[in-house]
């Protein structure tokens, strides 16, 4: 059972604003929801397997095959400096 404290207490951690007339509706429903999360944890779930998406849900995935062809030499002709198939860089770190 929540207080009107206690919903005051969260709204002003959630930095929400509540008149002081609708604190009553909202503990009424914080009450609520708190008595639905304890007849939850009242349920037996053993044997239960816990689902990873309510859906039988398959992704789709595309086959891992090569569609461009390199063209590294091309891209570092515009770079600074290379060597050996790599873009040089200042030292950042000392």
């Amino acid at each position: 059972m929540s207080s009107s404290c206690d919903v005051e207490k969260i709204a002003h951690l959630a930095r929400i604003s509540l008149s002081t007339q609708d604190i009553p509706l909202y503990t009424h429903h914080l009450s609520n929801i708190l008595d639905l999360v304890e007849q939850m944890n009242c349920i037996d779930t053993t044997g239960i397997t816990p689902m990873a998406h309510p859906l039988d849900a398959v992704a789709r995935l595309r086959p891992d095959c090569v569609k461009e062809t390199n063209q590294r030499e091309h891209f570092q002709s515009n770079a600074p400096q290379v060597e050996a198939g790599l873009y040089l860089v200042p030292k950042v770190i000392e």
